[in-house]
């Protein structure tokens, strides 16, 4: 019995500290981790942000490229079209244009971007921020390198 106690307590530890509940986070408040009030009027929301990180290098080695990014003020939903611009909080997706080619695709997942099978070599990546009538509201741009050795690599 008590080793199935103490099995119990380890995993309910691990699973909380997998989701971040047993993390100490200082310093933020309500509206940092959920975001505005829906009763607050749009004009008055604080501009939205968007955050990118480098692509993860250890899959770069691999040939993936896998970007990890997050919004603030702005909540990334697949809703689209003039009525979501009276939606509080903020709503709306990103544009992700490759290697500064002529098309782009919009993404709502709010998963990270990957790309596999891109060649060794220098690469951009422009992330924007758009709202739901896919007006830019702001971008990024990341710029990494696929090592040749990377070529070797089967892609997944």
């Amino acid at each position: 019995m008590k080793a199935t106690k103490n099995t119990v307590i380890m995993l309910a530890t691990l699973l909380l500290s997998i989701t971040g509940f047993a993390q100490v986070k200082t310093n933020l408040s309500a509206r940092d981790v959920v975001g505005a009030p829906s009763i607050i009027p749009l004009k008055l929301e604080p501009e939205a942000k968007l955050i990118v990180d480098a692509p993860l290098a250890a899959e770069l080695a691999a040939g993936k490229v896998i970007i990890q990014y997050r919004t603030e003020n702005l909540k990334i939903v697949p809703v689209y079209g003039e009525a979501g611009l009276k939606v509080s909080p903020r709503i709306g997706h990103l544009h992700i244009t490759v290697d500064n080619l002529p098309w782009h695709w919009a993404d709502a997942s709010n998963q990270p971007i990957i790309i596999v099978g891109m060649a060794p070599g220098r690469h951009t990546i422009l992330f924007e921020l758009a709202d739901t009538t896919h007006h830019v509201l702001e971008k990024q741009l990341i710029t990494f390198e696929i090592p040749e050795a990377a070529a070797n690599h089967p892609h997944h």
